[in-house]
């Protein structure tokens, strides 16, 4: 037997709040409801902070906060912004969106239990 982590489901201690948010950020992303995927990002940001179990994920939340609140913040403050955030996102962003919560699903799915 190799020590090398396999892809596993996750485990029931993590949240399935946690679990469905972290899935539907790229989702609604790449399908342009980027303003409405604030909701799951918090989710996400919220249930890793306070949950002593998801200890190993709180970077990995935090990062897809940060990345997240990046062109936010950017639409909120231009004068000239478009209707919407995800007309108004670079598409780098909007990689770098789905980079971060692939990469905390694939954290999310080969932690230890």
């Amino acid at each position: 037997m190799s020590d090398q982590p396999t892809l596993a489901p996750a485990t029931r201690s993590t949240p399935r709040s946690v679990l469905v948010s972290a899935w539907s950020v790229p989702i609604m992303v790449l399908g342009q409801f980027s303003m409405l995927a604030i909701v799951p990002v918090v989710l996400v940001l919220v249930g890793t902070i306070r949950r002593p179990s998801l200890r190993a994920l709180r970077p990995y939340g935090v990062v897809l906060a940060a990345v997240y609140a990046t062109p936010l913040v950017i639409w909120i403050l231009r004068p000239d912004r478009a209707q919407s955030l995800s007309k108004d996102m670079h598409p780098a962003f909007m990689a770098l969106i789905v980079a971060a919560a692939a990469a905390l699903l694939v954290k999310l799915y080969t932690r230890k239990s």
